[in-house]
């Protein structure tokens, strides 16, 4: 294992991302790295169960590893595996969590068939901010909330969705400078907060900036070390966004109660089980903060990724691309897009090496044990798609660039049934993931068919860890005209 590992954590020595503008010097970066911490069991097993302890170490008192993870990201995940192995603990946000890595691990807690895990994990971190959000329901309230929310999901309502968001992509991508260099992560973040303005609400994006800093505020809120809403914090500024939302889906809703619209705002107002569940004013606005925020920043965060890859591999850009010239001007409908396989490619493989969401946090409601490791209830546990998007055992060279590997020939996605996690899985796997695929495919394909972009060969995107991965320079481009090369 540690020659394997060495060698992949060596292959990230350029992607370390630094929290600051100014990087540490390299000789610091591997010292932090390098630092071995005091390590102790995270709980005794009970005697005569056969099980084992859960290896680990808490790292700097209070804060834990949390700074380092935040810092390196990947790499730092990386050295953690290849000291412990798949199922460790270690010290973040103040609190002892236990990681796992590895399909059979991420299996075993995200099908949950015994209901051990809950996602009072996300509580930890973002209730105070997405309370009530689907993705923090459990059990038997989930499903029904699920099923109700199902209704604006459905192949329809998707198609309803395809014209009002690629005129938005349309206006907006035509709009981007040319011939000069700007920071593609805050063009694309604007842009896809403006699709779900459009297509969420049905309403222009008069205000998206204010309501951009909101989303930005309470996202980045989750990861903040000092949890107290202490005067120009990011926990302070994560409640005053919460608060901004909130407000905002408010003063909207009793319009979009009266109304029949074809947006995804108006659907949940509507939206009934044969059963004749439906939701509460409350329940609306917290699935709308909620889901404008999951689709947005994970839509942003993967369309940055895949254009990153596409500039730094022209040739398939080029490949794609022409793809996308020969479906015609036209709007592209949901069955034009489906047809874009190798933008699909793409897409996966631009997932896989930069997941939107790195980390699953779950919370054992009981004792329990992963992978012959004994878990004590109450526990804090982490399921880390980063990580298995990178594992050698199911991915051939995991740092290289390579999206054949999802070609039907291949399929490596299928080495294991949770090897590739960009949506998780079981019951709690993304309720939007074909939203999010339609939007991020419709939106490369405009880009492609207005644009060529490259990157130079020795740029690396560095990417932030402190909330979602984002790229710490916000990935500067230059969009040239097709006409122009």
């Amino acid at each position: 294992m540690s020659l394997t590992y060495g060698s992949l954590v060596e292959g990230l020595r350029d992607r370390i991302p630094p929290l600051t503008a100014v990087p540490l010097p390299r000789s610091v970066d591997d010292k932090l790295l390098a630092k071995r911490w005091p390590s102790g069991p995270f709980a005794e097993p009970p005697p005569g169960s056969g099980l084992k302890a859960v290896p680990g170490d808490f790292g700097p008192r209070f804060v834990g590893h949390s700074l380092e993870y935040m810092r390196y990201g990947l790499d730092f995940a990386l050295r953690r595996y290849e000291r412990y192995g798949p199922v460790s603990w270690s010290g973040m946000f103040g609190q002892r969590m236990v990681s796992l890595v590895g399909p059979d691990a991420s299996q075993l807690v995200l099908t949950n068939r015994d209901k051990v895990f809950s996602q009072q994990g996300w509580h930890f971190f973002i209730d105070n901010f997405f309370h009530r959000g689907l993705m923090l329901l459990d059990f038997d309230e989930h499903r029904m909330h699920r099923r109700i929310m199902q209704q604006a999901f459905t192949r329809d309502r998707l198609e309803g969705y395809s014209g009002p968001m690629v005129a938005e992509l349309r206006a907006g991508i035509d709009a981007w400078p040319t011939h000069q260099r700007f920071r593609m992560y805050r063009a694309l973040k604007q842009l896809t907060l403006d699709v779900a303005t459009r297509v969420f609400m049905d309403m222009p994006p008069h205000d998206s900036e204010h309501i951009n800093r909101a989303f930005i505020d309470t996202v980045r809120a989750g990861t903040a070390v000092v949890r107290y809403p202490v005067p120009g914090g990011r926990w302070s500024a994560g409640l005053r966004g919460r608060k901004v939302l909130e407000q905002h889906f408010g003063e909207n809703l009793p319009a979009k109660r009266a109304s029949d619209g074809a947006d995804l705002f108006s659907a949940l107002c509507h939206a009934t089980t044969p059963e004749g569940e439906q939701f509460t004013d409350e329940d609306v606005v917290n699935h709308m903060i909620f889901l404008m925020m999951a689709a947005h920043d994970t839509s942003t965060i993967t369309s940055t990724a895949a254009v990153y890859h596409l500039g730094k591999h022209p040739e398939w850009q080029e490949r794609v691309r022409q793809e996308s010239l020969a479906l015609g001007d036209a709007p592209p409908d949901l069955a034009a897009l489906d047809s874009l396989e190798s933008l699909d490619l793409v897409i996966k493989e631009s997932l896989r090496l930069v997941a939107p969401v790195p980390t699953f946090p779950r919370k054992a409601v009981a004792d329990t044990e992963v992978l012959g490791h004994y878990i004590p209830g109450g526990s804090f546990v982490n399921v880390s798609p980063m990580l298995n998007h990178f594992l050698p055992e199911y991915w051939t060279e995991p740092m290289r660039f390579d999206p054949e590997r999802f070609g039907e020939s291949r399929r490596e996605d299928k080495s294991h049934r949770f090897a590739w996690l960009p949506f998780g899985g079981g019951v709690h796997k993304c309720i939007g993931m074909q939203f999010g695929m339609m939007e991020v495919k419709a939106l490369l394909h405009e880009m492609l068919c207005r644009y060529r972009w490259r990157l130079a060969d020795d740029y690396t995107a560095r990417w932030d860890y402190v909330a979602l991965p984002v790229p710490v320079d916000g990935l500067p481009i230059e969009l040239r005209p097709l006409s122009q090369r």
